[in-house]
Parts: structure tokens; C-alpha cells; sequence
């Protein structure tokens, strides 16, 4: 399998530790998305797109996601420490969507990422960078489908004319009629 494209979107603050968003194409026929480009503390590593791992809560058996104190359906109150352990003792809170499953595959991916990464840095530090790349943050639910096309255009509705003479109202009531009398207010209360 032939990486034929490697797609890198800067992130506005490079002094963080998630450098850039990038996106794969191999063999000219898939593309893999979401990868980032993350300086830890032995440099630069490419982290795979994942997604957030969940359990059911035992109350009410809605979705939560492992870091989740309550419930989000229920309220129930959910127990601190159910997401499994790594080797180290980590918390394991995400899964991996897309991954090489050889180790020299995912380092030959992850130098051709960085390098891309260094190169479109590099650009970046130029007067008048423009980023090659705008569309690989897509935040529509829907990315990628077709959009749907437009409505016909509506058909002329002939307006409404109101009736040429009101209806017959009731006559309003005295404002006078539903106020009591003050003049004696109280009266008889004490002896």
C-alpha cells in the first residue's frame, strides 16, 4: 500500500501540544482522516483518529462516556474508575478507528506524516502563507455525502383579502364594576 497524498492542517497555536490535523490518501482510492500530529515528550508522533469509549449506566442502560460522573440520561451516579488500564496504569478512554496493524508500516506512515508536517511548518513562517489545505476540518455531521438538491421554487399563492367588515365584539366591561370598594376597607376586623 502506497501513501500517494498526505493532507496537513496547521493548528493556530503551535506552541501546543497538538500541532496539526492531517489526512492520508493511499493508492489514489482511500483516504483515512483526523490524524494529529502531537509533540509529546519524545517529540513528534502521529496519533490515529480515534473515538471516545462508553459504557451503559446499571440504572437506566443509557451510553456514558467513561470519564462521565452521572448519568447523562438518568442522573444515576456512575462508579469513578470503569475504563480499563493500560500497561503503565493509564486509563484507556479512547479506541482507535483506523490503525496500521504492523509495527514498520506505522513508522513508515508516521515519518511521512512528520515530514509533511515540517514542510507545511516551514511554509507557515513565510510571508503570505495561505494553507494548501482548508477542507480537511469538516465540523457537518453529514461531510462527504452529496448536498441535496434545491427545493423547486414555490408556486405563486394568491393572497388572502381580511373581511371588509369586523365581527360584532362583546362590549367591554367597567373597569369600574370589577374593583372593590376601598372606602371601607377593614372595617369590622377589630371591635
Amino acid at each position: 500500500m502506497e501513501v500517494t497524498e498526505i493532507r496537513v492542517k496547521l493548528v493556530e497555536d503551535r506552541d501546543e501540544k497538538l500541532c496539526a490535523y492531517c489526512s492520508v490518501t493511499f493508492d489514489d482510492c482511500f483516504v483515512v482522516r483526523d490524524l494529529k500530529i502531537i509533540r509529546g515528550n519524545r517529540g513528534l508522533f502521529v496519533a490515529m483518529p480515534s473515538r471516545k469509549l462508553a459504557d451503559l449506566c446499571p440504572a437506566c442502560r443509557a451510553k456514558n462516556h467513561l470519564r462521565a460522573r452521572f448519568c447523562n440520561e438518568c442522573g444515576h451516579a456512575l462508579a469513578p474508575d470503569r475504563a480499563e488500564r493500560d500497561g503503565e496504569g493509564r486509563a484507556k478512554l479512547h479506541a482507535d478507528v483506523a490503525h496500521p496493524i504492523h509495527t514498520a508500516f506505522r513508522e513508515e506512515l508516521q515519518l511521512q506524516v512528520i515530514a509533511a508536517y515540517e514542510e507545511e511548518a516551514q511554509r507557515a513562517d513565510e510571508p503570505g502563507y495561505q494553507p494548501r489545505h482548508t477542507d480537511l476540518l469538516d465540523t457537518d455531521d453529514d461531510a462527504g455525502e452529496p448536498e441535496p438538491p434545491p427545493a423547486p421554487p414555490a408556486e405563486p399563492v394568491e393572497p388572502i383579502e381580511p373581511p371588509q367588515d369586523p365581527p360584532p365584539s362583546e362590549p367591554e366591561p367597567d373597569p369600574a364594576e370589577d374593583k372593590p370598594d376601598r372606602r371601607n376597607f377593614g372595617e369590622g376586623i377589630l371591635p
